[in-house]
């Protein structure tokens, strides 16, 4: 495993125990980190986050993931000892609601071809 690939799994780690404490709190909605992508030289991180709610929730977490950037980092650096605490960007990650998505679409496809070969 190189050295970016664990950096980034550390970061991931840290980053949803911290979210757990601090924003799954406030918060009824569950919230995940599912990525950390590190710039190499340590200077940024984009970190892709999952919310398991409404889309108001989403917007919510989202606007105080922001709010709360440079506490969060703050709290990171105490625990994550890197020679620079990355600038953290957050993401919505959408993976999960496209692939749902598309899974519904496909159904509808399975459902139609089947109606199509019944006599």
């Amino acid at each position: 495993m190189d050295r970016m690939t664990r950096v980034n799994e550390l970061l991931k780690r840290e980053l949803g125990e911290i979210f757990e404490r601090r924003i799954c709190a406030d918060f009824d909605c569950l919230v995940t980190v599912t990525a950390v992508k590190t710039s190499p030289d340590l200077h940024n991180a984009h970190v892709y986050v999952s919310v398991f709610g409404t889309e108001g929730q989403r917007k919510a977490v989202l606007e105080a993931l922001l709010k709360k950037r440079k506490v969060i980092q703050r709290e990171m650096s105490r625990h994550v000892i890197l020679k620079y605490t990355p600038v953290l960007e957050f993401h919505l990650d959408t993976t999960l609601d496209n692939a749902d998505r598309i899974h519904k679409i496909l159904d509808g496809l399975n459902m139609d071809a089947d109606s199509d070969t019944q006599p």
